[in-house]
């Protein structure tokens, strides 16, 4: 099978969210998946979204089979011009456990790194980051606030693109800029 990466283009934008969507809804319920839709919505429509990191990869029919979308995010009002958040990651279901993902995040590495960002931030299972470079954020002074729950503080993770990066990044994340993540 043919894979191709790609920046996202108008004719995958409504794709994109279909296969979102699906992914949540099989993972964990249909409302899960509207709410990762809405979230992508969102970020669309915020300063913090960048078109060249809302990454999709497609087969050679031209069908996404994987997405993963990074955008800037801030730590207390600082760092949005350093820092990324990744999320979401979704890969078709049928597809997962193919490097689908692995491919995606390593290209957005990449493509961050040459954009200037330093550092990248993920709330998600350890066992999916950790291979990718992701640690515990909290060794870094990044926590979770007060409103972010976590179902274990190993589960906020970040990865440095740039060597020594996260020296100078701290703080308490927080989620409340986004209409979203307020809802649940």
């Amino acid at each position: 099978m043919e894979r191709i990466i790609k920046s996202m283009e108008d004719p995958y934008l409504l794709p994109s969210l279909e296969l979102v969507e699906d992914v949540f809804t099989k993972w964990d319920s249909p409302e899960e998946g509207k709410a990762v839709r809405r979230l992508v919505e969102e970020i669309r429509t915020k300063k913090y979204y960048i078109p060249e990191l809302e990454l999709i990869m497609v087969n050679e029919k031209d069908e996404i089979i994987g997405y993963a979308m990074f955008s800037r995010f801030h730590i207390e009002g600082r760092y949005e011009n350093e820092l990324l958040i990744l999320t979401p990651v979704a890969v078709k279901t049928e597809l997962q456990r193919q490097h689908i993902s692995k491919e995606l995040l390593e290209y957005g590495f990449e493509r961050a790194k040459a954009l200037g960002f330093k550092a990248i931030l993920v709330e998600g299972d350890p066992r999916n980051y950790n291979p990718r470079g992701f640690e515990a954020s909290y060794k870094f002074g990044i926590k979770a606030g007060p409103n972010v729950k976590l179902p274990h503080p190993d589960c906020l993770m970040v990865k440095e693109l740039e060597r020594g990066a996260l020296n100078r990044i701290s703080g308490f994340v927080d989620y409340s800029f986004y209409e979203t993540l307020r809802e649940g």
